[in-house]
């Protein structure tokens, strides 16, 4: 029980990592705060939180709007009395059918043995494929954060985990980058905090996950022809993607006490960045 009596707030927890995380925190003891946009999803992580006979309070809330952040954290201390994790995990990804052609002309060009050209992938995004992704992916992180260490910098304590990812750090998403600059912004948002928050004994790091075989990359590949998937596969030198329990370890390891980690960016992935 890593996370007894602890209060933890995922974001983005009706499915897919936000969900497993919610469940192995759930498991270790602590009291979950379920936050998403989607209600239908939220009541079945409620469900099976109670299930594992932890509490939950599942919050709709769309963190890109900074009112509903800190009526969301009134709601949560009004209900558990604090938060000592926090999981930044909300985020909008790249799944709309451009995105989907994008990606797979970004892996044959990996992959495959053919004269080197443009891709032609910033020049086609458009104003509001840019600024869709800020205000979930930057902003939400920031206002869920200052709303945290509003209550944790008193106590000097607290855990904030940033879900941040592989596009942030390599070019392996360069089908997406519009995405890929969000998440080096939670990259270097991630060890600003963690340096102006570790003084009051508050630990600050970063998820930055390779692959995830979630939900929605499963839809992925069920619509992909199987040379797409073995592109994919080809990319990563352990060959599959990361499980969602896999990454929800980790994060339970960052939420918990006896670890020496502060500003941190940890990048499972299968071995395609090391």
């Amino acid at each position: 029980m890593k996370l007894k009596d602890k209060v933890a707030l995922v974001t983005g927890a009706a499915g897919g990592l936000g969900k497993a995380i919610s469940l192995a925190m759930a498991r270790e003891g602590a009291r979950i705060v379920a936050c998403d946009v989607n209600e239908q999803g939220l009541a079945g992580v409620e469900k099976d939180v109670t299930a594992v006979g932890a509490q939950c309070l599942a919050l709709r809330c769309d963190v890109s709007a900074s009112a509903a952040v800190a009526q969301m954290f009134r709601d949560a201390v009004g209900r558990f009395g604090t938060v000592d994790v926090l999981v930044n995990n909300a985020a909008l990804v790249p799944s709309r059918p451009d995105d989907e052609v994008r990606r797979r002309r970004h892996y044959a060009s990996l992959t495959t043995p053919v004269p080197r050209e443009s891709l032609h992938i910033t020049s086609s995004l458009t104003d509001e494929d840019w600024h869709r992704y800020w205000g979930v992916n930057v902003h939400g992180v920031f206002y869920c954060t200052r709303e945290a260490l509003r209550l944790m910098e008193p106590r000097r304590a607290g855990k904030i985990i940033n879900i941040a990812s592989i596009a942030g750090i390599s070019a392996y998403s360069a089908h997406s980058p519009h995405y890929s600059a969000t998440k080096g912004a939670v990259v270097a948002f991630t060890k600003a905090v963690a340096a102006d928050v570790a003084g009051a004994n508050i630990f600050v790091n970063a998820i930055a996950p390779g692959g995830v075989m979630t939900p929605d990359f499963e839809a992925y590949l069920s619509r992909s022809a199987e040379e797409e998937k073995n592109r994919l596969n080809q990319l990563i030198p352990l060959g599959r993607l990361g499980t969602v329990e896999e990454y929800a370890s980790l994060a339970v390891y960052l939420a918990s006490d006896g670890h020496y980690l502060v500003g941190q960016i940890i990048s499972p992935n299968g071995g395609i960045v090391i």
